[in-house]
């Protein structure tokens, strides 16, 4: 019987990607990651969530958008076409993982994890144009473009470790107040999405939009008392890990955390003390996002899977070398 040909494995027959490759496919995943997130949140604050008013196509006789849709559909049209560089970045970090030799199978399912979040989330994006921009399917849109980021993040960071089992790098008090506050950030991202369902801006012009039927300020007040429960977690964290002498790398990854709940913090107050101008909520989106990266830095940082693989021995029998960890010691 003839052997089945698997594309990836064609590929990886003849190439070889560097870890340092690997790492920075992963990364440039975290990376648009974020820029989806933003340019979604460009499209609500222009206005232009229905610049395209069905789907998939931009009208119901164009795929693209047409000149008297202006500058609305382009926006909207531009957002859909981002799906694809995503889609295409993610395609590489997938080959890149499955051709990197030894290899390593928890990458290459984090890489196609990526890829299922973002098909489903064309579709929620899909749902939520056709049902004229439901708040809440507009919030599960959000979610599922930060489940997408949360997979890249754990992509970037396992590409410059090993594959043993886990091995705890604190006593088990101190990572269960890291899953506290891993449960706390994501408590705070949820009523996020709440302030943004209920307040001001809708994602389009026209009076019709729904909202949800809550009063944004006191939503808003809520969010902030969370925001005060992450900022003590946090600081709660840095004391504890000092106390129990913990190793650098942790320690430095929970300062990181709270400089960037420190702007975050400044970003919403001048929003919020503002009414809520435009360009400071496109801030304040990618500012949620750099608080939930550094939060599960922090998180996967108290953990250790050892040394990455070793690169198997070439043909001609010289001895095997360590695959480079890329920058695993400041991970």
């Amino acid at each position: 019987m003839p052997k089945t040909l698997n594309p990836l494995q064609i590929v990886a027959d003849r190439w070889q990607p560097s870890a340092r490759f690997v790492e920075r496919a992963a990364l440039a995943c975290v990376v648009m990651g974020v820029v989806i997130v933003v340019t979604g949140g460009a499209v609500r604050l222009t206005q232009s969530g229905l610049g395209c008013p069905t789907w998939p196509t931009c009208t119901e006789d164009s795929l693209t958008p047409t000149p008297e849709m202006g500058i609305n559909g382009v926006i909207e049209f531009t957002n859909r076409m981002l799906t694809y560089v995503l889609c295409a970045i993610v395609g590489v970090a997938i080959v890149a993982a499955r051709a990197r030799a030894p290899r390593r199978r928890p990458l290459t399912r984090l890489g196609w994890a990526q890829f299922w979040l973002i098909a489903s989330n064309g579709i929620i994006g899909g749902i939520t144009v056709l049902t004229g921009l439901n708040p809440y399917i507009v919030a599960l849109h959000f979610l599922a473009a930060t489940a997408l980021l949360t997979v890249a993040v754990v992509m970037w960071h396992r590409s410059a470790e090993g594959d043993d089992a886990p091995r705890d790098l604190v006593a088990r008090p101190v990572r269960q107040l890291s899953w506290v506050l891993v449960v706390a950030t994501t408590v705070l991202i949820l009523v996020g999405t709440v302030v943004t369902g209920s307040g001001r801006h809708a994602g389009d012009a026209s009076k019709n939009v729904h909202r949800i039927p809550l009063d944004w300020r006191e939503v808003t007040q809520l969010h902030v008392d969370f925001v005060y429960i992450v900022v003590g977690l946090t600081i709660a964290l840095w004391f504890v890990l000092r106390a129990v002498k913990a190793p650098a790398v942790p320690r430095r990854r929970t300062v990181e955390l709270f400089a960037v709940l420190m702007f975050q913090g400044v970003i919403g107050y001048v929003q919020y003390f503002n009414d809520e101008p435009e360009v400071v909520v496109g801030a304040h989106m990618f500012g949620s996002c750099l608080v939930w990266i550094a939060v599960l830095r922090v998180f996967l940082s108290l953990r250790d899977r050892g040394e990455q693989p070793v690169v198997p021995a070439p043909a001609d029998g010289h001895e095997a070398v360590p695959a480079q960890p890329a920058g695993a010691s400041s991970r």
